[in-house]
């Protein structure tokens, strides 16, 4: 038996124990390894329109030419702020072959949110859909942002593009009213990018493993999201990590290409690592631009077969919910990957009777590239766990003192690995590794003889709404801006749709302060995930004698109002 890494006798005999991202020379070299390999495949299908590797080859060259002729140094941040649409890709990846770094943003920001990302990072060009362009508009004039590239959802799509973009601009009026003219600000259209681009020159920057890929923006808790800086090497880690991972199923599918389910949105971390493993493979994905629509998802996913699918519990369980899903063909089904949030047994059990196919679960986080643990795909049974490490991931189990716990002990995870991050973008990161050099998840576990680990708690007040991450504090400071609002405290309950959902305790000034107040407030300063479900008017908060709000007691409060959690 490994005393010290148990779970390495867990492995499937294809599955290698460890990786050497040092094999590619930058992500970049990746990239066109993968551009040339697979040139006349179909990388994408998007509203019925295919794009080939060599279409999204030729559309990022494009991008990155025009980069390099606005005078940006090399290393500079460009923003990217779009849904999973086929121009996606191209963007992103023109970013890093310009020898640049790419933070991507989700579209569903405020104003507020947005500002903090972008003067952050220090971002001064960002590319954005339209419909998301009035958030920009609200805060571009207090940020170092001084080119706009706008797009619109069908800029790639070609005749089809143009019935896309009068549907969502006239029909379904998705693209909100704005003005981006400021002198201040140079606005460009996307497809004079492309067009200018494939004029000019490219110079190639010859990048790194070692420089900076991804500044991925994650939850703070000081209420502030902090950039995670995700080398190249980070990142080509972390694919070749899943990659390996995969490898006992998807050796055995035969089929010309593997399609991959990509309703996750690209700037989610679990999406972007999911992107690079199915390009490395040669894959397509199947984009779905929006997954909220379940009616016209189930209709996306009939029109093609699909090999791997990966989302949230939440997206499982409202497929599993429409009348149609059942009807689907499922035979080419072989990988689900539930990641995000903790996958219930009931919806894998439910999952596994309509589909055939057994749910993984895993465990991941964006300081790790969204790689980390995972159960072995070859596995039919739901276990509850998050599986074991993949391949080149060490993990630890330590207590307050940082001394390690023995097997079927609690304590914080800690880990190390090629796709680990170095640390957060203008941040004291000594507190966020171990004096041996692991990163410090937060996240209270237990691993048995096997190398199984159970994810018990988490030490920090998260609380994880559909997968993504929320803390308390960023909205208990939004909310203290509210007028008639005395003081504060948000917990995450249970909610069988999401995972969890978020609550607030209020203390208020007068009655004028109502719901209707506290919840039109919120949804003018806060994501729509991050906005307060349910809300409770208190006397008061209970404290430490230092004044720090006793959470706990909050969560133990909700349980005694409400016995029976709220499904």
């Amino acid at each position: 038996m490994t005393l010290n890494k148990p779970w390495l006798e867990q492995y499937p005999l294809s599955v290698p124990k460890t990786i050497n991202p040092d094999r590619y020379e930058s992500l970049v070299a990746l990239y066109e390894d993968c551009f040339e390999r697979f040139r006349m495949h179909p990388i994408s299908i998007c509203m019925g329109v295919t794009h080939t590797y060599g279409d999204v080859d030729t559309a990022s060259l494009a991008v990155a030419a025009w980069l390099q002729a606005q005078g940006l140094p090399k290393g500079s941040i460009v923003a990217l702020m779009m849904p999973n649409v086929p121009q996606y890709l191209p963007i992103m990846i023109g970013i890093l072959r310009a020898g640049y770094v790419c933070t991507p943003i989700n579209p569903l920001y405020t104003g507020r949110e947005l500002r903090h990302q972008l003067n952050d990072s220090g971002a001064k060009v960002i590319f954005i859909v339209d419909n998301f362009a009035q958030a920009l508009e609200q805060v571009v004039d207090e940020t170092p942002i001084k080119r706009i590239v706008l797009s619109k959802m069908g800029d790639m799509m070609g005749l089809k593009g143009v019935l896309v973009n009068t549907v969502v601009r006239q029909v379904k009026r998705l693209v909100p009213k704005y003005k981006l003219n400021d002198p201040k600000h140079e606005v460009t259209k996307f497809p004079d990018v492309l067009k200018k681009g494939k004029n000019l020159p490219f110079k190639d920057p010859k990048t790194t493993l070692d420089q900076r890929a991804i500044l991925q923006y994650t939850g703070g808790t000081t209420g502030l999201s902090k950039g995670a800086i995700l080398s190249q090497r980070n990142i080509v880690a972390a694919a070749m990590q899943s990659e390996a991972w995969y490898r006992p199923i998807t050796s055995e599918i035969n089929d010309v290409y593997i399609n991959m389910v990509m309703a996750l949105p690209l700037y989610h971390i679990f999406a972007f690592m999911l992107s690079l493993l199915g390009m490395r493979s040669g894959y397509t994905f199947i984009l779905v631009p929006n997954p909220r629509d379940m009616p016209g998802f189930v209709k996306t996913l009939s029109k093609q077969p699909f090999h791997i699918f990966p989302a949230v519990n939440t997206l499982f369980k409202g497929l599993l919910d429409q009348p149609n899903f059942k009807q689907l063909d499922f035979s080419a089904l072989r990988i689900t990957q539930a990641g995000g949030m903790a996958a219930t047994e009931q919806t894998a059990a439910r999952w596994l009777d309509v589909t055939d196919c057994p749910m993984i679960e895993g465990w991941g986080m964006t300081e790790g590239v969204a790689a980390g643990t995972a159960n072995v795909v070859t596995d039919r049974k739901f276990n509850g766990t998050i599986g074991i490490p993949v391949p080149s991931v060490d993990i630890i189990v330590i207590d307050d003192n940082d001394e390690r716990v023995g097997l079927n002990q609690a304590g914080e995870m800690c880990m190390k690995g090629p796709n680990v991050t170095a640390g957060y973008l203008n941040h004291n990161n000594l507190v966020c590794f171990t004096k041996d050099g692991y990163f410090r998840t937060g996240d209270i576990i237990s691993m048995d003889e096997r190398g199984y680990i159970t994810l018990l708690d988490r030490k920090k007040d998260m609380i994880l709404v559909s997968g993504f991450n929320v803390f308390p504090n960023e909205i208990e400071s939004v909310m203290l801006d509210c007028d008639g609002v005395i003081d504060c405290a948000v917990i995450g309950i249970p909610d069988e749709n999401q995972g969890e959902s978020v609550k607030i305790y209020v203390v208020r000034a007068d009655s004028h302060v109502t719901k209707e107040v506290i919840k039109e407030f919120a949804l003018d300063n806060l994501t729509g995930y991050k906005c307060p479900r349910h809300i409770e008017f208190v006397d008061t908060l209970p404290k430490t004698n230092v004044g720090k709000v006793l959470r706990q007691q909050l969560r133990e409060k909700h349980l005694a109002d409400h016995p029976h959690p709220q499904l």
